[in-house]
C-alpha cells in the first residue's frame, strides 16, 4: 500500500473510531414486532404481489440485485455483473457458499429456473420483461441473459419484488401455485419462515447459515395482524410493536406518532415504487377530449391544499408522469398553478357558457373506495370544480366495481394511484402508450390518451441502452404529456414508516421496509 493508501486507511480508521464513540456497534439479538394488515393471501413474492405479502416475503427471498435510493443497482445474490456494449448480453457472477433454508446449495440453475419458469408462470408484472430474454448457465456460478434487442430497464428488474429467486429443487416439476412450499417458503434470505398463525401473526426466525457473516442481527420477526387502525397506533405508542408502514398508519395519526420521543418517522424507502395519485379523465368523451378542459381542471385544483390538508403533508406535487425520485425525471415541463380565473377563461374559450345556476358542464367522478382519505379527496375535487362551473356528481362503488368500471372505460373521471416503479418503461409507459388501451384490463391506458410521438419516444427509450440518451428521450415525453394533460396528476405519495427509535437500519435503500432487514438491529 502506498503513502496515500496508508493515509486514507488511517483516516478511515479514525472515522470508524469516532462513529463508534457516538454510537455502539450493532448488537446481536432481539425480537422485532411489526404490524401487518390486512393478513396476506400468501407470502411467496410473484405468486402474490400485494403489499402485505411483500413485507415478510422480502426477508425470506432475495433477488440478484437490490437498488439504492438513486435506484442504482447493488449486489445481492449476484456479486458482480457486466452488460455488453450493445446492450444485448447481461452476465451475472453469483455468490458462492449461499445455501437455501433447507440446506441445499444455491446455484445458477435456481436463477435459470426462476427467470424462465417461475416468473413467466406466476408473476404478471415481470412476465413481459423476462419474456424478452434467453437465460443460460455456463457454470454453477454464472448466469447469462441474452436479448434480441436492447431493453434499457432490464438492469432495474432484478430486485426481490420484480425477480425473486426461488429454489429449483423445490418447484421444478410441480404445480407452482399448489406447491406446499408456498405456505412454508424456502429462500436464501436472512430470515427463515417459522410459523403462520392464521388471524394472529407470521413468525420468521434468524437464518444462522446466511451468506453474510454475522447477519442478521435480529433473532426473529413477528408480523402481527391488527385489524383496527386505532389499535395499531396504540401498539406503536405503547411499544408493543416496533414498526408500522404504508397503509398500516392513518395519515391523520402520523404527526402525533412521529413527535413521540420513543418513535421515529421517515418517508424514504419508496423510491423503487414511486407511487403517484391522479385524477383520470376519459378522453374518449366530451368535454375531456379538449385539452383546454383538461388544463382548466388542473388550474381549478389547489394541489397544495390537497397535499397539506388531505394528505397531511405526506406527499409532493408532481409535474407529470414520472416521479421526482426517478433518475429520468425533469421539472422542465409546462406547469399549472392554482388559478380558478384562468380555468374559467379556458372554459369560456371552449364555449362552455354557464346556465342560470352557473353550471357550464355536468360530469361524474368515481372515487377510489379505499377509505376516508380518498373520500375527502373526491369531495374536494367536487368543490373545486364546482367553483369554476363544473358540476361533479360523486359516484361510489366497492373495489371490484370500481376496477370493472374503469377497466371497461365506463367513467367520466376517477381517482386512483399507481406504482410507477423503478423505470419508466416498467411502470409509466403502460398508462400512456396507445397499444396498451386494453378494454377490461385494469392499470392499462384506461384514459384513452394517444399520441404517436409519445408512443415512439417510449419505445425508443425502452430499447436504448445508453442511460443519458434514455434520459433525454424521457424528458421529451414528460414535456409533451404534461402539455397535453394526459392525466391530472395530484400528488406523489410519500408513505410513512414509523418505528422504535431503538430500531436501527430500518430504511437503507430504495426498497425501504421491503428490504431484507439483514442489517436491522436494536440499540439499547
Amino acid at each position: 500500500m502506498g503513502l496515500i493508501g496508508r493515509l486514507m486507511a488511517v483516516v478511515f480508521a479514525l472515522a470508524l473510531a469516532g462513529a463508534g464513540a457516538a454510537r455502539a456497534e450493532p448488537q446481536q439479538g432481539g425480537t422485532l414486532n411489526s404490524t401487518l394488515w390486512p393478513e396476506p393471501p400468501g407470502i411467496v413474492i410473484g405468486i402474490h404481489l400485494n403489499a402485505p405479502t411483500l413485507l415478510p416475503s422480502s426477508k425470506i427471498f432475495e433477488g440478484l440485485l437490490t437498488y439504492d435510493f438513486a435506484l442504482s443497482p447493488q449486489p445481492m445474490l449476484a456479486e458482480s455483473w457486466e452488460v455488453s456494449e450493445d446492450g444485448l448480453t447481461y452476465t451475472f457472477k453469483l455468490r458462492q457458499g449461499v445455501k437455501w433454508h433447507d440446506g441445499e446449495d444455491f446455484n445458477a440453475e435456481d436463477v435459470v429456473y426462476s427467470l424462465t419458469k417461475f416468473i413467466p408462470e406466476v408473476h404478471p408484472r415481470s412476465r413481459p420483461t423476462f419474456a424478452r430474454t434467453k437465460v443460460t448457465a455456463p457454470d454453477d456460478h454464472t448466469v447469462v441473459l441474452t436479448l434480441e434487442e436492447p431493453y434499457g430497464p432490464l438492469i432495474r428488474s432484478f430486485d426481490v419484488i420484480g425477480a425473486p429467486i426461488v429454489p429449483e429443487h423445490v418447484y421444478n416439476g410441480s404445480d407452482i401455485r399448489e406447491n406446499p412450499a408456498n405456505r412454508a417458503p424456502i429462500g436464501t434470505g436472512p430470515f427463515k419462515f417459522s410459523e403462520w398463525a392464521s388471524g394472529e401473526y407470521i413468525h420468521l426466525v434468524r437464518n444462522d447459515a446466511y451468506w453474510l457473516d454475522g447477519r442478521p442481527y435480529l433473532d426473529e420477526i413477528y408480523y402481527r395482524f391488527i385489524p383496527d387502525s386505532a389499535s395499531r397506533a396504540l401498539a406503536l405508542e405503547t411499544d408493543q410493536v416496533h414498526l408500522a408502514t404504508q397503509n398500516d398508519i392513518e395519515l391523520v395519526d402520523v404527526a402525533r406518532l412521529a413527535a413521540m420521543p420513543h418513535l421515529e418517522m421517515t418517508t424514504k424507502g419508496w423510491e423503487w415504487g414511486a407511487p403517484i395519485s391522479w385524477l383520470e379523465m376519459n378522453l374518449r368523451r366530451e368535454p375531456f377530449n379538449d385539452v383546454r378542459f383538461r388544463k382548466a381542471v388542473m388550474h381549478a385544483l389547489n394541489r397544495e391544499f390537497i397535499r397539506d390538508s388531505i394528505f397531511f403533508g405526506l406527499a409532493a406535487i408532481p409535474t407529470g408522469p414520472i416521479h421526482s425520485s426517478s433518475p429520468f425525471y425533469t421539472d422542465d415541463v409546462p406547469t399549472y398553478e392554482y388559478d380558478p380565473e384562468k380555468a374559467k377563461a379556458l372554459l369560456d374559450e371552449m364555449g362552455l357558457e354557464a346556465d342560470a345556476d352557473g353550471v357550464r358542464a355536468k360530469i361524474g367522478l368515481l372515487g377510489l373506495p379505499y377509505g376516508e382519505l380518498w373520500d375527502r379527496l373526491s369531495q374536494y375535487i367536487r368543490q373545486a370544480l364546482g367553483e369554476v362551473g363544473v358540476e361533479v356528481t360523486i359516484e361510489t362503488s366497492d373495489v371490484a366495481g370500481w376496477g370493472s368500471r374503469i377497466s371497461n372505460w365506463d367513467v367520466d373521471m376517477s381517482t386512483t394511484y399507481l406504482t410507477t416503479l423503478s423505470d419508466p418503461a416498467l411502470g409509466v409507459a403502460r398508462s400512456y402508450i396507445t397499444e396498451n388501451q386494453r378494454k377490461g384490463v385494469l392499470f392499462t391506458n384506461t384514459s384513452g390518451y394517444t399520441n404517436p410521438e409519445v408512443d415512439r419516444l417510449f419505445a425508443e427509450a425502452a430499447s436504448e441502452p445508453n442511460e443519458d440518451k434514455r434520459r433525454e428521450l424521457y424528458h421529451q415525453v414528460q414535456k409533451i404529456v404534461a402539455d397535453e394533460v394526459a392525466l391530472a396528476w395530484l400528488v406523489e405519495l410519500q408513505w410513512p414508516t414509523i418505528h422504535s427509535a431503538k430500531l436501527k437500519n430500518v430504511v437503507r435503500n430504495g426498497l425501504g421496509p421491503n428490504d431484507n432487514f439483514a442489517e436491522a438491529y436494536f440499540e439499547e
